[in-house]
């Protein structure tokens, strides 16, 4: 009743990537990726307007998550997890998100990765050091040039 090509019947395994650091002998742990397509029940799945129904409610569904997690890029809130979380949902029911969440978790593990280099690690503490002495000494010369005035000693 549905029109799916095999390769979504197929478990996909995941090409296993090279660590970061190459003097880290780590091993790799390959897991099935899982199946392309529609995660509906089977009773949905079996009438084709109980499906599109179902699609459509998915579509709307995390439509609205996702709007609201846009709103909170601006807005208090966790923007990015929100948005996450609607991509979640749409990747329920369609192929096309579940393969932005399986290129975005990729990403993720490799930054991931990079982020552990020591190499990587050691740069970062530099960059993070210097920026901090650079504020201390901005801040000390600001307090010296223009000394604290505290909220209760402001003469009107």
């Amino acid at each position: 009743m549905h029109a799916q090509s095999h390769e979504r019947d197929q478990t996909v395994a995941p090409a296993a990537t090279e660590p970061a650091t190459g003097d880290m002998a780590a091993e790799k742990v390959v897991e099935p990726e899982r199946v392309l397509g529609s995660r509906a029940p089977r009773f949905i799945k079996a009438s084709r307007p109980l499906h599109v129904s179902w699609q459509v409610g998915v579509f709307l569904a995390g439509l609205a998550v996702v709007a609201a997690g846009v709103a909170m890029l601006v807005l208090p809130g966790p923007g990015w997890v929100v948005i996450f979380a609607g991509m979640a949902i749409w990747a329920t029911e369609f192929v096309w998100a579940q393969l932005v969440l399986r290129w975005t978790r990729r990403k993720v593990r490799e930054a991931a990765q990079k982020a552990l280099d020591p190499k990587v690690r050691r740069r970062n503490i530099i960059l993070t050091s210097v920026g901090l002495v650079i504020f201390a000494v901005l801040a000390g010369i600001y307090l010296w040039k223009f000394g604290i005035v505290l909220p209760w000693k402001i003469d009107r």
